[in-house]
């Protein structure tokens, strides 16, 4: 990639910025021509993903950049309809990579599948019986699903949980086995719940006891990605804040995160702009990555920032973000919806530990870039100034009227929709 082509690519328009990305070899001839022309999703594609389907809801498609991963650059598609989430994606990628950028590893792609029974006999011999069974267990499941076994996935591991009665709730006492199963380049929903359904049977004649379900988990905690980054205090200046303050501020802020739930969740929304963005992009289930990634937060007992910023010995600020990102590269819509086939081909990535180590580097730098404007001139300067076009396109305003108008709002006391219609009105007479 030659990244001197994409210099200044938020000045470009839509065309420009497409030609940029073919000149700095991000996209070959095909894929730029079917940018141009927009992905649609066909009408029979549309009519079978869902039921009742009456139409389709489009987002904005747009590219992140600067992101130096494990000293590979990439430019990162986002689907998202906020402004200001991409260009501050982009600026603090930018701040990072000239620190060094993003460090990111993963661990094993280990996916969990569960079977619940309730109420069980002898809860002490079921639990001992099911674990002397494990190989059998395995076996039975592997056997439900054997595709993925000769591809080298399948049930690798179990363990067996008792959960004992909630006399408060007055909740009954399950004995809960979770199966941990390699499912590959697929987020495996489809392959987990094949196996865990396929292992009830024999499960319920060896414990005697009835099951309630079987179904996977997307709470996917060994399945893991952490990005890092370390950046010097002369890349934090901010205004009047030296870069110091600035490090101490992020820190504080942080800090706030970590032991306030309400401060916190605001704050790992800012985290889940770029990932929703990403995810959304590359064709994945959104819903399962949120409300995994919203449980980690909570596995203290209360729910925390997902971040860590730390001060270094030398006084570098520290970076770190650790999650869990079961995400696929293959099955379901990623492989036959143009716009998550278009950001496969951007991303140029070969696997999806890859695809997991783009993700939450992309939430780390959304983090910073949101906690930086929160803790020296606020949120809103950055955030209303990428506002004014959506609020000129709000009030009617059409082709170059919006820029003109984009213009006059910054410069405006008050930014809202009855200014811009005001203005619009003017320019019009």
């Amino acid at each position: 990639m030659d990244y001197s082509y994409l210099n200044r690519f938020y000045t470009k328009n839509r065309i420009e910025r497409i030609q940029a990305l073919l000149d700095a070899d991000v996209l070959t001839a095909d894929k730029k021509s079917q940018l141009e022309l927009g992905m649609h999703l066909s009408k029979d594609a549309a009519n079978n993903m869902i039921e009742n389907q009456l139409a389709t809801y489009e987002l904005p498609y747009g590219a992140a950049l600067n992101f130096l991963i494990n000293g590979k650059d990439y430019v990162v598609p986002m689907a998202i309809e906020e402004p200001s989430v991409i260009a501050a994606a982009s600026s603090a990628a930018k701040t990072i990579k000239q620190a060094g950028g993003f460090t990111a590893t993963t661990t094993d792609r280990i996916m969990i599948g569960q079977v619940a029974l309730k109420n069980p006999p002898h809860a002490a011999e079921t639990l001992q019986l099911l674990t002397d069974k494990e190989a059998e267990i395995i076996q039975t499941a592997n056997q439900a699903h054997p595709s993925i076994v000769k591809r080298g996935g399948g049930a690798v591991k179990l363990e067996v949980r008792h959960i004992k009665t909630d006399e408060l709730e007055n909740t009954p006492e399950f004995i809960v086995l979770h199966l941990h199963i390699k499912t590959l380049e697929a987020m495996g929903a489809n392959i987990i719940n094949t196996m865990m359904e396929g292992i009830i049977p024999y499960v319920e004649e060896l414990t005697q006891s009835k099951a309630l379900m079987g179904i996977l988990s997307n709470y996917a905690t060994e399945c893991l990605a952490t990005a890092t980054c370390r950046i010097p205090v002369e890349h934090l200046q901010k205004g009047a804040f030296s870069g110091e303050e600035v490090r101490d501020r992020i820190i504080d802020a942080y800090q706030f995160a970590y032991v306030d739930p309400y401060r916190a969740v605001t704050h790992n929304k800012g985290i889940m702009n770029g990932i929703d963005g990403i995810i959304i992009a590359s064709g994945n289930d959104w819903r399962a990555i949120s409300a995994g990634i919203h449980a980690y937060a909570s596995k203290s007992g209360q729910y925390r920032s997902l971040s860590q910023w730390k001060k270094a010995e030398n006084g570098d600020l520290l970076g770190s973000l650790t999650l869990p990102l079961p995400i696929g590269t293959v099955g379901g819509s990623i492989s036959f919806h143009p716009a998550a086939k278009m950001t496969k081909a951007i991303l140029h990535y070969e696997n999806a530990a890859e695809l997991e180590s783009i993700i939450v580097s992309v939430g780390l730098a959304q983090n910073l870039a949101a906690i930086k404007a929160l803790v020296t001139e606020g949120i809103q300067k950055g955030h209303m100034g990428l506002q004014s076009r959506s609020l000129a396109i709000s009030a009617g305003a059409k082709s170059e009227e919006i820029d003109w108008l984009s213009r006059k709002l910054k410069q405006a006391e008050n930014m809202n929709l009855a200014t811009a219609e005001k203005l619009l009105e003017e320019y019009r007479q």
